[in-house]
């Protein structure tokens, strides 16, 4: 064997090792103490108790589904396995007394045939239960419903996730069926104000955690970069990407991934992927990873062939312009959404105020979209679009123009942190400037094993 193999197949071993040792720690939650001041402050914030329930594992009944957990339950616990609730617990009305424990995990009990199946699973009457999960106490879930029910002598409010969009039936519908089924008496009100603030303001151990699903995610598009060119399909170049996140330790793809050349870079979420890339298409890729439960959320623009036609690099220009002027804005106080001054009109001001299209009209029409939105355990993390930003909101700078008629489609998007030293862009790593764009994509085709 030559010195040369000798050191590929070394490097090789090198990295798949890294990659093991990444992927073994993609999905480790936070340490108990975080989860904890969590649920202290979301108590401190209401008059009655907050009830979530987990996914029950259910949800999708595929024979390839993977069990994840619901976001805001996952946020409050750590917790990442089938069938549980939780129960917080405020301080009592004055002139109210309350024994026992302010917060409770309620576990379903085990089922050792199914676990020879999926694995062991926590049960509450395991030892040690509650310091396992991190919770004051560990309850059957069996004893939920007697349990709301006592409390229902003494609060009259009880809080829990309202569906309030289509996002998250059924389960939201369901539980609060549940909820009113089993304290019909209470008021039931919506807790997420106060939970969606919470998350909208990352931790360190957040921030670390996208961190690692921006870098994976970056290298995903650089690949794609050295490997786009006219002959290859969507699918492929969405395969590829797919595989480098795994690899370096996603759990899985932040949302379906977009790869859309030609007339399809002008649908914002095309998912067929179907189709040959040509030469001469503008391809929009729109792919991101989800590691140890974070999202990334990038989108990188590449002419097919290597080259922008002159055309395509004046749309391109305007849309990096409209970004660079939304990222310059960006400091504590300053608004994503929400009028004059806000990051969305900053963009938009841009766009329209640059360039025409073929009858000579402004391309403010073309920008469809939002400017931006949070990042977090969701790709679309919730929360206000006009609060405030300040340090630990973590969001997306995304501005696009979309000309159907031309098959130009343009976007160009990138994960943002506000620190207290002011914006960092997570992504920077990524080429956005056109003829850096260009010469990554030459570097591609000049290695093309790379």
């Amino acid at each position: 064997m030559t010195l040369r193999k000798i050191a590929v197949r070394c490097g090789l071993l090198l990295l798949a090792a890294i990659s093991l040792t990444m992927l073994a720690q993609a999905r480790f939650p936070q340490p108990h103490e975080e989860y904890q001041a969590r649920r202290a402050k979301l108590r401190a914030a209401v008059d009655g108790p907050v009830v979530i329930f987990g996914y029950t594992g259910h949800e999708d009944a595929s024979e390839v589904a993977v069990f994840f957990q619901e976001p805001n339950f996952y946020y409050l616990s750590g917790h990442d396995e089938p069938g549980a609730a939780l129960v917080l617990i405020p301080d009592p009305p004055k002139g109210e007394s309350l024994e026992g424990p302010r917060e409770i995990l309620y576990l379903p009990k085990r089922n050792l045939q199914a676990e020879r199946w999926e694995g062991p699973k926590i049960g509450p009457d395991d030892p040690g239960a509650a310091a396992t999960v991190g919770f004051e106490a560990v309850e059957p879930l069996s004893n939920l419903k007697p349990d709301l029910q006592k409390l229902a002598k003494t609060f009259a409010n009880f809080y829990t996730v309202l569906p309030h969009h289509e996002e998250g039936y059924p389960h939201f519908t369901e539980v609060v069926q549940e909820i009113h089924a089993d304290v019909p008496d209470a008021q039931l009100k919506d807790v997420t104000p106060a939970l969606y603030a919470m998350r909208q303001v990352k931790s360190p151990g957040e921030i670390a955690l996208l961190q690692k699903a921006v870098d994976a995610s970056v290298d995903a598009q650089l690949d794609a970069m050295k490997q786009m060119r006219p002959g290859v399909y969507e699918y492929q170049i969405a395969a590829r990407m797919k595989m480098i996140h795994e690899w370096e330790g996603c759990s899985r793809e932040a949302y379906a991934p977009i790869v859309g050349a030609g007339f399809y870079s002008t649908v914002l979420h095309y998912g067929m992927l179907d189709n040959e890339i040509k030469d001469g298409d503008l391809v929009v890729l729109d792919v991101a990873g989800e590691y140890g439960g974070y999202a990334a959320d990038i989108t990188r623009t590449l002419p097919a062939n290597g080259k922008f036609t002159p055309r395509q690099r004046e749309i391109y220009e305007i849309v990096l312009g409209a970004q660079n002027a939304a990222f310059a804005a960006v400091k504590p106080g300053a608004k994503i959404m929400g009028g004059q001054g806000s990051l969305q009109q900053i963009s938009y001001d841009y766009i329209n105020t640059h360039g025409k299209d073929k009858n000579g009209n402004p391309l403010g029409k073309y920008y469809i979209h939002g400017v931006g939105h949070g990042l977090g355990l969701d790709v679309h993390d919730p929360g206000r679009a006009d609060r405030p930003l300040e340090p630990g909101m973590a969001f997306t700078i995304e501005p696009g123009i979309y000309i159907p008629d031309e098959k130009v489609g343009v976007r160009i998007e990138d994960d943002i942190l506000l620190t207290e030293n002011g914006p960092v862009m997570l992504t920077a790593k990524l080429p956005r400037d056109p003829d850096e764009v260009e010469k990554t994509m030459a570097a591609g085709r000049a290695n093309p094993q790379q």
